[in-house]
């Protein structure tokens, strides 16, 4: 599986899990630890736990995958789940703003994620 599908598999158990803001960067350009970072909001604690728990589940059983590495489980505020090829930010709202990683990496473009019959893609990112 490429990073770009594997972002889109992620990106639809969490948008089936009700992930919003879900956004993929295609970093392969900028650094040399993955291809793609893909970044989403869950309105809280309980739900980042939940997207988390759902992603890893389904890509251990249903694609064979582990995360080389995860952060944050203990708090649930900024999960992370590394896959090598793409990495998987999970933030609550307040977290994601803080840190705000598509403007960190705002050169980065983004990836059609495909998600949604109609309806956008990925939210737009701020100039």
């Amino acid at each position: 599986m490429s990073a770009r599908e594997l972002a889109r598999r992620i990106a639809a158990i969490a948008d089936e899990k009700q992930a919003e803001e879900i956004v993929a960067l295609d970093v392969a350009e900028l650094v040399g630890y993955t291809d793609v970072m893909l970044i989403c909001t869950a309105r809280n604690e309980r739900l980042a736990k939940a997207i988390h728990d759902e992603v890893y589940q389904r890509l251990k059983h249903e694609d064979g995958l582990l995360p080389t590495r995860s952060e944050g489980i203990g708090e649930n505020r900024w999960i992370l789940l590394d896959y090598l090829d793409c990495v998987l930010h999970i933030f609550v709202p307040e977290t994601r703003e803080r840190y705000r990683l598509e403007q960190l990496w705002g050169e980065a473009p983004e990836i059609d994620l495909g998600l949604g019959a109609g309806a956008p893609d990925a939210v737009r990112r701020p100039a």
